[in-house]
């Protein structure tokens, strides 16, 4: 699959820097997606997905200093999305409504779609990256019932399972998180929207 992922570009010199960092990068990226991605084709698309934004980035003559953190971090991007869309999907066939619904962060909402051009792209790349930031300024319980909830799409009624922790205990450490990412990512939205 790796030389028929190279074989779909033609050769030029920027070219030349992305069939580099293909090779270099390959293996490592498609292990740190597989491990998080179980299902194989899922996995594939995702590694396809990354390659395919670098190449983009290369033909909208972005710099891209760092590659090898831009990659796992368009791929970490990649699958967040991934949980959040069969996180909705599991939603919708369910059609039961949860009660935690007024401490959803709409992610997507204050995320540009990644359809929306180069501003759209940066934008969402900084919006991630102020999520990140935001997340690692959660006390460790707070980000950790977040991220399961959210990202990996774990009921509460699992989490607790797995930590012991009553569904209380975790509806509550959530809606903190959630107050917090909020209020930081909706001041670097109306930022943007300012400019």
């Amino acid at each position: 699959m790796h030389e028929a992922l190279r074989r779909q570009w033609p050769m030029g010199q920027p070219d030349q820097r992305i069939s580099e960092a293909v090779d270099r990068e390959y293996a490592g990226l498609r292990s740190f997606i597989r491990k998080r991605v179980d299902d194989p084709g899922e996995a594939e698309d995702i590694l396809q997905d990354v390659f395919y934004e670098l190449v983009e980035a290369y033909r909208m003559m972005k710099p891209i200093e760092q590659v090898t953190a831009w990659l796992f971090r368009v791929a970490r991007n990649r699958i967040i999305d991934l949980f959040r869309r069969k996180k909705r999907e599991a939603v919708r066939q369910q059609s039961a409504g949860v009660a935690d619904h007024s401490d959803s962060l709409t992610l997507e909402e204050l995320l540009p779609s990644p359809d929306a051009g180069p501003e759209g792209v940066y934008m969402r790349k900084v919006l991630a990256e102020e999520l990140d930031a935001a997340l690692d300024e959660l006390p460790e319980e707070q980000r950790e019932a977040f991220v399961a909830h959210e990202i990996m799409g774990y009921s509460f009624q699992e989490i607790s399972a797995r930590s012991g922790e009553s569904v209380n205990t975790l509806l509550s450490r959530k809606h903190y998180a959630v107050l917090h990412l909020r209020k930081r990512l909706q001041a670097i939205y109306d930022e943007f929207m300012k400019t």
